[in-house]
């Protein structure tokens, strides 16, 4: 090993070391070092100074330094694009920053990269309920791109063997604003029925909340059944979640646009929010579809009276 190469390798454990110990900024001063020597030697090792970049930016992440954070994630990724650590910090560095939409697009990308990251599932969920509060049903229209990852930088699993934890879903990107969709495999797809399966015998149970949680598991693994997102938002109207209610309806409308189950429990969440334009709109969209839906025409009398 070259002598600045052996330097380096020496200055990173050291920055390692202060990291787990707490010494966040001591950490960032040693990484910095470690980049300065590179540069100054010319080396044109881009994994190694990605690495440096990426842990410089957890230190600033710690410290509360968000800017240089999404700084330095930035400058890992374009030396070794789609690295997992850098996005992930990035990416809470822009949800700390309060911009989400950056946030759910990096988010999202780690779940091309690799579809097991729980922090991701967990991130894109937040940022979701925060994006829906801030721009609406349409905050999807908004996102930049969600940008494609290929498939040499993407790590592919096997469904696990019993006992083992679920996969979660993979992710391909589709220009902002549509519903990004995966390719479960035929087990995933199978457990996927299997627990809707469970969750719709808990309904039947009265016990919405844990059907929920067996509904989001079937999600993560297969979320192109309109049912699924139906079956929550029933469960979430019985709890008064109604914003992730409206969610869910929206999901399988964007499946399904005519999906009649969808529209009236979207229409039952807006009229419990008091948004009885929205609520409205949906009933009638539904009419067009099922004009004799008796449901919809008494759910319709109730609006209008609101109205009034």
């Amino acid at each position: 090993m070259a002598p600045a190469a052996a330097r380096v390798s020496e200055l990173r454990r050291a920055g390692n070391e202060q990291f787990r110990s707490g010494q966040y900024c001591q950490a960032a001063a040693l990484y910095s070092q470690a980049l300065g020597l590179l540069e100054a030697a010319g080396e044109r090792n881009a994994e190694e100074a990605s690495v440096l970049y990426s842990n410089r930016a957890a230190c600033y992440l710690k410290d509360g330094n968000c800017s240089l954070c999404v700084k330095d994630c930035s400058a890992a990724l374009d030396l070794v694009p789609f690295g997992i650590k850098p996005l992930l910090r990035r990416a809470a560095a822009y949800e700390a920053l309060e911009r989400y939409q950056l946030a759910y697009v990096d988010y999202k990308t780690v779940l091309q990269v690799d579809c097991t990251v729980q922090a991701a599932h967990d991130g894109v969920n937040r940022m979701t309920k925060a994006l829906l509060e801030k721009d609406g049903l349409d905050w999807r229209q908004k996102l930049p791109p969600i940008p494609s990852v290929p498939v040499s930088a993407q790590r592919r699993w096997d469904f696990p063997s019993a006992g083992s934890q679920a996969a979660a879903p993979r992710h391909k990107a589709t220009e902002a604003g549509s519903l990004e969709k995966q390719v479960p495999t035929a087990a995933m797809t199978e457990r996927a029925k299997t627990l809707k399966q469970e969750g719709n015998e808990l309904v039947k149970k009265g016990n919405h909340k844990k059907a929920i949680e067996k509904y989001s598991e079937s999600l993560k693994l297969s979320n192109q059944e309109c049912a699924t997102y139906t079956n929550r938002a029933l469960c979430y109207l019985s709890l008064k979640q109604y914003k992730e209610a409206i969610q869910d309806c929206t999901e399988a409308l964007e499946l399904d646009a005519k999906n009649i189950k969808a529209f009236y429990r979207r229409a039952q969440a807006f009229k419990e929010l008091k948004d009885y334009k929205s609520s409205m709109t949906d009933i009638n969209s539904l009419l067009k579809i099922e004009p004799k839906n008796i449901a919809a025409q008494k759910l319709l009398q109730e609006l209008n009276k609101n109205l009034k």
